[in-house]
């Protein structure tokens, strides 16, 4: 029992290590923290604003969009994790982590850690601009809490896939074939506009996406238009199934570099 903890206090120690290594990344690289802020922040006025849209929305467009604009924040983002982590494939830092007597998997687990904190950050940043536009939430703060807990959910799947993708990528060069896919996933969704203004085949896809399901929950548990009720447990249980999938292949990945 003993050596079971102890094991599991290594670990830990190890994975905290990692997250500060990456989070002393942010003070060398603070203009592509700044750009993480701003961008989610400058796609939420646009449309908004500049271009409009809401087809198929019934009250407020802003009201539906906010949420919305989160749930496709939690999706983009990838290529940053995937960029940090193929440079450290490309220059060896990983190999020589690997070599080093810390748990495995530890160097993975501070990427994620690391990226979930700054993702809890672009959440308050948004959120706080939608607040500032005229949004509010309205269905209670355990309900609030809820939306914020399935948007971060959501981020910890996708974060893991990408890690994956890094992994399976290997480097730098390959994220850019990344970066084409997810943005046409991101906006397969209901994330800013109503599946029900679409055509039918494009509507059923939209619906199937899970950031719709984030979104849709999320809009629920905010109490906006667009909120259907039923979609909390999809919103759990696609972020749980990709993390199932992703999360052991990635570890599995991994543990065969260098081999």
């Amino acid at each position: 029992m003993s050596m079971s903890m102890g094991a599991s206090t290594h670990a830990l120690t190890d994975s905290w290590t990692m997250t500060c290594r990456e989070l002393a990344r942010w003070g060398r690289q603070p203009v592509q923290v700044v750009v993480n802020l701003v961008f989610p922040v400058m796609l939420l006025l646009m449309f908004g604003y500049l271009m409009g849209g809401g087809r198929g929305v019934s009250g407020e467009y802003r009201d539906y969009l906010v949420p919305g604009m989160l749930a496709l924040t939690m999706a983009f983002g990838l290529e940053g994790t995937m960029i940090a982590v193929t440079q450290d494939l490309d220059k060896g830092v990983i190999d020589r982590f690997r070599s080093m007597p810390m748990a495995s998997g530890a160097v993975l687990v501070g990427r994620a850690a690391a990226d979930m904190l700054q993702s809890v950050l672009v959440v308050a940043v948004l959120l706080g601009v939608g607040s500032a536009l005229g949004w509010r939430a309205h269905g209670g703060f355990p309900a609030f809490l809820g939306a914020v807990g399935l948007l971060l959910l959501f981020r910890f799947a996708m974060l893991w896939i990408g890690i994956h993708l890094a992994l399976v990528a290997g480097k730098p060069e390959m994220v850019q074939a990344v970066q084409i896919l997810v943005w046409p996933v991101g906006f397969l969704s209901n994330a800013l506009a109503a599946p029900e203004s679409m055509p039918g085949w494009l509507g059923t896809l939209v619906e199937w996406n899970p950031m719709s399901h984030t979104a849709t929950a999320v809009r629920d548990l905010f109490g906006s238009p667009g909120a259907e009720p039923g979609h909390v447990w999809a919103a759990v249980l696609w972020p749980v199934a990709l993390l199932a999938v992703f999360f052991p292949l990635a570890v599995r990945r991994f543990a065969k570099l260098s081999r």
